[in-house]
């Protein structure tokens, strides 16, 4: 994507109590600033009371300014910590009509799940996808299913969990893989799950296996069964350079194996399950 510049929007304390701003403001303010026209990345932080105002007015403001909008290549929206804004709090918003409005970009993330719709997604120079949540959506994911993105060379979606928005199962994955037509793909991201082991095997055997060059099953509740499955199955794909597990309930034998493989391989931090009263619980990274 060449040289980046980059800056972020966000409205703290001091903008939202003693100047008063708001969600309403913000593309009027973005618009405002001299700096704008040389950006090539713009990043939305908070947009204030990210948990009861949705980024609607922003997107909005984008595609009616769509024009002064199309040098920008990344875009990333809800870009806030958890003292800001619990992940599974950002009120998101409905992008349908993004697409044709920036046909230059070529990377988007959306942290959040809240209201978000992605609605028919057709962009031609899209090269990037990434969501970040505790939960994502099946609509969510039937938007992506669907998606005419010719040039998407890396999707990484984070599944989350049913608390916190995530209303599918292992065969909606597995629907997605089957469906999704992304003839350029090289990074393949399903993470943050609490049924790793499940999308793993899924991910294995889906079609985008021969494609591939990094495989990232992380933050989830990857376990020894899903571990083995890896090291049978990334020896037959030559293509795979990368795999991606850390933050994982892997044991320590385990993650030593894998790391062995001929590839570049992330296995670190191993978490121990906790058990009470005779339940096992694992959870995902990301979740609240």
């Amino acid at each position: 994507m060449g040289a980046e510049h980059a800056k972020t929007y966000s409205y703290g304390y001091e903008e939202c109590i003693k100047q008063e701003k708001s969600v309403e403001d913000m593309v009027a303010d973005i618009l405002a600033d001299p700096e704008f026209p040389q950006l090539t990345e713009l990043i939305i932080g908070d947009w204030g009371d990210s948990w009861d105002y949705n980024c609607q007015p922003i997107l909005d403001g984008i595609v009616e300014q769509a024009e002064r909008f199309s040098h920008i290549k990344k875009l990333f929206i809800g870009d806030m910590d958890y003292e800001q804004c619990e992940v599974s709090w950002i009120m998101q918003g409905n992008y349908e009509k993004l697409w044709a409005a920036l046909p230059n970009l070529e990377s988007l993330t959306i942290k959040g799940s809240m209201e978000l719709e992605l609605g028919d997604i057709c962009h031609q120079g899209l090269k990037e996808l990434t969501i970040i949540c505790g939960g994502l959506g099946k609509d969510v994911i039937q938007s992506v299913q669907n998606a005419k993105l010719p040039n998407l060379e890396k999707l990484l979606l984070y599944i989350g969990v049913d608390n916190y928005g995530f209303d599918g199962s292992a065969d909606t994955i597995r629907q997605l893989l089957e469906q999704a037509d992304f003839p350029k793909l090289t990074y393949l991201g399903i993470t943050d799950s609490e049924i790793q082991d499940e999308l793993a095997e899924i991910v294995l055997g889906s079609k985008f296996m021969g494609q591939i060059e990094t495989l990232d099953l992380s933050l989830g509740t990857l376990t020894d069964q899903g571990g083995q499955l890896l090291l049978t199955e990334i020896p037959k794909w030559p293509n795979i350079k990368t795999l991606d597990v850390h933050y994982n309930y892997l044991s320590e034998q385990m993650a030593k194996q894998l790391e062995e493989l001929p590839i570049t391989v992330d296995a670190s931090e191993n978490n121990k399950p906790d058990e009470y009263r005779g339940t096992i619980y694992m959870n995902a990274m990301l979740t609240e």
